[in-house]
């Protein structure tokens, strides 16, 4: 194993692979250097050197200029190297793409759940949200109602109603959901009622009023992405009554996503109800009726081409851009050559390799729009007094990613190399096999939750600093960068990638071991460490400057 890799024949750094001294004489591709400095494991040394201003070049791309004069062999760090990144234009220089070999793949499927329209989820979930946070205290308590009865908390008034409507289901009772009586009080814990529902999700938030307009349509639009997911088989929407976002701006984005639709969906709205007891009694027997409703889907076989996975990265490390992040990349290009949709997300993080995208897009319409995107992005940031260079995070840096452009080169190898079928602005729906650009902040939480408002079904989510990130109804899949994080965090990692950097499997092998899991986890045979935690996250974003 080398002592240090190379990305790219154009970079003029190297990268330390394992913790490297000063005065260490480094060999590589017929040259040595003696290190002027320490070199940490993941962090970079000049293979030349740097005068003030010069140009340091990794992954082939403009990373970043000196601050200082940089002797050759010594390590970048933020005190010598400063932010800096290629121009881009709209213009494309497109090439032929050619596509992985997906013979092993033909005629493969998951076990999914077919929805009427087309969709194919990979979980089962009855879904419970606000339109306001006004709503969230009554979300909290239905919750609360409905996962006392599965014995996960203490007793509340609206247990024994839940408990009572149970037992009738059970016993076979005609008209269960609407039955009158007092309720029963249970003491013990009862198997699970609807079998073939994989759970109930309850989402809360901060908005849907005292914002923009903007604020209201955009979580409207987040929300029945939700509704529309292939993940939902039906939902309950409560509603104040005189909030900015109101039922009938729901339904508006509701039927553009999908003028059919078809699945139960329980809308409720406490100012016209009148009191608490009144709007959860609905509640309550009304989405107890759809659960029912629910449990007849089943899983069937269903093509590979259904999915819609979301690349995202988080806590990333100097072997992101090496190994997870490159390997989750080959995923996509099969996923995407089998008929599938992926979802490349975090704008901020792709800063410097703007024009590698521009000439990936399949069409000039989708080229416009990314750059338009983009650049409406840095004014925005620049407006507050930010800017795109301020995202990387301590953790980013402390671990090798010393600028923006740095850890955006490695970030957009999630998107492996096919065309950019398709554009979206957030929080549009992906409709378009291929690749999607998708624009979203880097935050974690709220660009996994714009991601699966997008559609995606599972989300690929690479860390080489490690985090808990999860989703209420998709799968999140944490796939790690080096062993070293495998090993001290197992209870949240689904997949190492460190043979990657160890020499001991190409990227190409490991792509298609992560696709393997991914079938698996669609069928609902194998579980996420998330999923397992119950680390369910979800954050709108406000389309505020948030990196």
């Amino acid at each position: 194993m080398h002592k240090v890799l190379q990305l790219d024949p154009r970079d003029n750094v190297l990268i330390a692979l394992e913790d490297l001294r000063q005065g260490e004489t480094v060999v590589f591709g017929g040259r040595s250097w003696a290190l002027a400095t320490a070199v940490p494991r993941k962090h970079k040394f000049v293979t030349e050197e740097r005068r003030p201003d010069a140009p340091v070049i990794m992954y082939g791309v403009l990373v970043g200029r000196a601050r200082e004069l940089i002797p050759a062999g010594a390590a970048l760090t933020v005190a010598n190297l400063q932010h800096d990144s290629g121009t881009f234009t709209a213009t494309r220089h497109t090439q032929p793409w050619r596509h992985p070999d997906v013979s092993a793949w033909t005629g493969e499927h998951f076990l999914g759940y077919h929805r009427a329209d087309g969709q194919v989820g990979t979980r089962n979930y009855w879904l419970v949200v606000p339109l306001v946070f006004c709503e969230n205290r009554n979300v909290a308590t239905l919750r609360q109602a409905f996962e006392e009865e599965l014995g996960y908390a203490a007793p509340s008034k609206y247990r024994r109603q839940v408990a009572h409507l149970a037992r009738l289901y059970r016993d076979g009772h005609p008209d269960s959901p609407q039955a009158a009586g007092n309720p029963v009080p249970s003491d013990e814990t009862p198997r699970r009622l609807f079998e073939h529902v994989d759970g109930l999700r309850f989402l809360m938030h901060e908005g849907g009023c005292g914002g923009t307009r903007d604020d209201s349509a955009n979580l409207c639009a987040l929300i029945t992405g939700y509704l529309h997911h292939p993940n939902v088989a039906g939902a309950t929407v409560l509603s104040l009554g005189c909030q900015k976002a109101q039922s009938d701006l729901l339904m508006e984005e509701l039927h553009r996503r999908n003028p059919h639709f078809s699945k139960p969906l329980v809308l409720l709205d406490q100012q016209t109800a009148g009191t608490e007891s009144a709007l959860m009694d609905r509640a309550i027997r009304e989405t107890f009726a759809g659960l029912a409703e629910a449990d007849q889907c089943r899983r069937e076989p269903a093509s590979l081409g259904s999915l819609t996975i979301g690349l995202k990265c988080g806590g990333s490390d100097g072997f992101s851009g090496i190994s997870a992040n490159p390997a989750i990349g080959y995923t996509s290009d099969l996923l995407v050559t089998l008929g599938g949709k992926t979802l490349l997300a975090e704008f901020p993080e792709l800063c410097g390799v703007e024009q590698s995208l521009v000439d990936r897009c399949a069409t000039q319409e989708a080229a416009d729009k990314f750059v338009a995107l983009m650049r409406d992005y840095a004014a925005r940031a620049r407006a507050v007094r930010s800017g795109l260079e301020m995202n990387p995070s301590p953790g980013n840096i402390q671990d090798g990613l010393i600028t923006d452009a740095m850890k955006s080169a490695g970030a957009a190898r999630k998107s492996g190399t096919s065309p950019v079928t398709d554009v979206l602005d957030y929080p549009e729906y992906a409709v378009t096999p291929g690749l999607n650009l998708l624009c979203t902040p880097g935050n974690d939480v709220e660009c996994v939750t714009g991601q699966v408002a997008a559609g995606a079904s599972i989300v690929l989510f690479t860390t080489g600093l490690g985090t808990p990130t999860g989703n209420p109804i998709a799968p999140v899949v944490k796939v790690a960068t080096n062993p070293v994080l495998a090993r001290r965090m197992p209870d949240i990692i689904d997949i190492d990638t460190g043979p990657i950097v160890a020499g001991e499997a190409t990227i190409e092998q490991m792509g298609g071991q992560i696709l393997s899991r991914v079938v698996e986890i669609a069928s609902g045979t194998v579980l996420t460490c998330a999923e397992q935690l119950g680390q369910y996250d979800f954050i709108p974003w406000k389309r505020g400057v948030s990196l």
